[in-house]
C-alpha cells in the first residue's frame, strides 16, 4: 500500500513546480507585454520600475544606488547600466550624496517626471486593467498576499546565504 505521506509530498512538489514555472512565465510575459505597453514612451519594464520607485514620496530627495538596487532586488551592476541609459535619455540624474561622498543619489528629472506622470502612468494603468480586468478586488488582494508570502520566504533564503536584507527598510510600495 502507498504511504499517504509520500503521495502528499509528491503532489506538493508537483504543485510547487507548477507554481514556480508559472511565476517564471509571468515574469517573462510581464517583461514582454509590459515593455510593449510603455514602448511608445521610450521605456522598458526595468525603466518603468526605476521611475516607479523614484516617484514614491519617500524617494523625493533621491535614492542611493544601493537602496534602489535593494528595493528593486537587482544587482548594483545591472542597475548602474540602466541608470546610465536613463541619464543619457534625460529621465534621471545622479549626483554625489551630500552625506556620503562615496554614494550617489538617483532622482527623477522634470522630463522623467513628466514622462512618468503624463504618459507612462496612464499606459501602465491601462495595462493593469487589461491583465487584471477580470479579477475582483478580493482576487487582487489574495494574489498580492500570496506573492508577498513567497517573496518574503525567498528573501529569508537569500539572507540565510548572505544576501542583502534591507529591501523592506527602503520603502514599501
Amino acid at each position: 500500500m502507498d504511504n499517504p505521506d509520500d503521495r502528499q509530498l509528491v503532489t506538493r512538489m508537483e504543485l510547487a513546480n507548477r507554481v514556480f514555472f508559472r511565476m517564471y512565465q509571468c515574469a517573462n510575459m510581464l517583461h514582454k507585454t509590459g515593455s510593449r505597453a510603455v514602448a511608445a514612451e521610450g521605456l522598458t519594464t526595468q525603466q518603468w520600475a526605476v521611475l516607479g520607485a523614484l516617484s514614491h514620496p519617500k524617494a523625493a530627495g533621491g535614492m542611493s544606488v544601493g537602496d534602489l538596487a535593494r528595493y528593486l532586488m537587482v544587482s548594483r551592476q545591472n542597475l548602474s547600466g540602466l541608470i546610465s541609459r536613463m541619464e543619457r535619455d534625460g529621465r534621471v540624474r545622479s549626483a554625489p550624496d551630500g552625506r556620503d561622498r562615496r554614494s550617489r543619489l538617483v532622482s527623477m528629472t522634470e522630463a522623467g517626471r513628466q514622462v512618468w506622470e503624463e504618459q507612462a502612468t496612464p499606459q501602465i494603468h491601462a495595462y493593469y486593467e487589461d491583465v487584471l480586468g477580470d479579477f475582483s478586488i478580493s482576487d487582487i488582494s489574495h494574489t498580492l498576499h500570496y506573492l508577498l508570502k513567497i517573496l518574503n520566504n525567498m528573501k529569508r533564503l537569500d539572507n540565510d546565504v548572505g544576501g542583502d536584507s534591507d529591501a523592506d527598510d527602503v520603502m514599501t510600495p
